[in-house]
């Protein structure tokens, strides 16, 4: 049993991004969903599918890379954990690499982007940082 799933989720990115590999599964759940597809819509990665498993579900996603293999997603942090939860509310949500990155936000309506989440004047649980 794994403690914290997202932690977890963002660990296997980054190490998939760091070796190369085009695609990665996990089990899937409604968090991962949500933040594999604000990764998807920013741009991070290239597609993500939910496919049944013998048991759950498994969540695939599929990495991105340009020309000569350059990775489009550079760094990934998990900002709130289970022990310390980090709320912001909407006008103190900080850009994430002068706003070339996006912070993943919990809010009362759902997974935003930082930038979404601001224009909406909607704070909530910081989650992640992606650039």
């Amino acid at each position: 049993m794994n403690t914290d799933p997202i932690a977890d989720m963002l660990t296997r990115i980054r190490n998939a991004n760091m070796v190369g590999h085009a695609s990665l599964a996990m089990p899937s759940s409604k968090m991962k969903e949500g933040i594999a597809k604000i990764l998807v819509s920013e741009g991070f990665v290239d597609d993500y599918k939910v496919e049944p498993a013998k048991q759950g579900n498994t969540l695939t996603i599929t990495l991105r890379y340009g020309d000569d293999s350059a990775k489009a997603l550079m760094g990934i942090r998990r900002v709130s954990t289970p022990g310390r939860r980090v709320f912001r509310k909407s006008h103190d949500i900080p850009r994430v690499q002068g706003g070339i990155g996006v912070s993943v936000v919990s809010t009362s309506q759902g997974l935003l982007p930082d930038r979404e989440a601001r224009r909406r004047k909607l704070g909530g649980e910081l989650i992640c940082e992606v650039w």
